[in-house]
This record gives structure tokens, sequence and C-alpha cells, in this order.
């Protein structure tokens, strides 16, 4: 929210996030029960001329400019070795954790997760779920097929019970600035209302 109310564009708003991040810090519970649960955060960042995949893990981060084609993020780490921008000291930190030997080709995703990035686009997650619909609608994706896939109960992209997908937003950002933004919100939490 607030890389929307600072920036104008997808990039000032990366950089508004990445210096909160670098500041502040993230936490807090992603529960209202007394469960304590928390995870890093991941954001797909888009204006009219481009898009950004910003990845979290503590107060570090790596970012890829989406160059085309569809790109989608979920509860695990993405981006591999097409980093455009990253935290100043993340290779670093990576290296004095000895996640990474500072050799071999970084890759985020494997360094800083738990997940087996080999299997993370084979396995039935929601990451790869959501891959495999969007690819199935490459190229004709509409609001209203793009609502479609959020809906989806199958692929664990709605979910429901004890973590409840809380909402849903499509977005049509026009290249062509005469044009109007167009944004569709859920009134529920449940995107299949």
């Amino acid at each position: 929210r607030l890389g929307l109310e600072r920036a104008d564009t997808a990039e000032k708003a990366l950089i508004v996030i990445v210096d909160l991040l670098e500041k502040y810090g993230q936490g807090g519970n992603c529960m209202e029960s007394h469960m304590a649960f928390t995870y890093h955060n991941s954001f797909l960042i888009a204006d009219r001329k481009e898009a950004w995949v910003l990845e979290t893990s503590g107060k570090y981060w790596a970012a890829e400019k989406v160059e085309g084609g569809v790109r989608n993020i979920s509860n695990q780490l993405s981006i591999t070795t097409k980093i455009d921008r990253e935290h100043p000291e993340l290779k670093e930190y990576a290296k004095s954790n000895g996640w990474w030997d500072g050799e071999k080709e970084f890759d985020f995703a494997a360094t800083y997760s738990y997940v087996n990035t080999a299997r993370m686009t084979t396995s039935r997650s929601r990451y790869c779920e959501g891959y495999k619909l969007l690819n199935k609608h490459k190229g004709s994706i509409t609001s209203e097929i793009m609502m479609e896939i959020l809906r989806d109960k199958e692929s664990g992209i709605n979910m429901e019970g004890g973590f409840m997908t809380t909402g849903s937003m499509v977005s049509v950002l026009p290249q062509l600035p005469n044009l109007p933004c167009i944004h569709f919100f859920t009134g529920t939490p449940d995107p299949a209302r």
C-alpha cells in the first residue's frame, strides 16, 4: 500500500518497498488466531510499462524484472538466477552462513529457501498449479480468465479451511495512456463468491 501511495511507477514502488524493508524489516503474525505464523513476503508490482517480482527473506531481497510471458508468485521463492536488483549484502550474507560457496552461479530461491527448486515447477504446489493455469492461457488472458484462475480451488490457489484466501485482485493496465486502468477486487474473503 505504501508503494502505491508513494510511487507513480512500478520501479519506484519497488524502491519504496525495499527501502522500508531494509529500514524496518518485516514480521508480525499472518493470522488473527493465537497461533504464531509468519512468513516472508513476495510482491508482483506492475504499471502500464513494466512489471517486477520482488521476493524477500528477512531484510534481504531479490527483484526480477518481468520481460514477457507470464509470471506468478506463491508461498515460496521463485527468483532463481535472473536477478535484476538485490540487497547489497545478499550474496555476502549467504556466504557467511555457508549457504553459498561464492563459486557456483548464485540462485536466490535455492540459497534462501527450504524448497528444492529443481522440483518447484513440477510438484503439485500452488506456485506450480498457478504457473500451469497461466501458461494454458498464455497470450489470451482476459480479466475473466484471470478471475477464473484466482477462483480455482482444486489447484489450491483459492484456499479454504485453516489457511483461507482472504482476497484477490485483477488489474487491466493498457499500455496506451488514454485508456483507463481497471481494477477488480473481491468483496468477500472467498474469490469464488
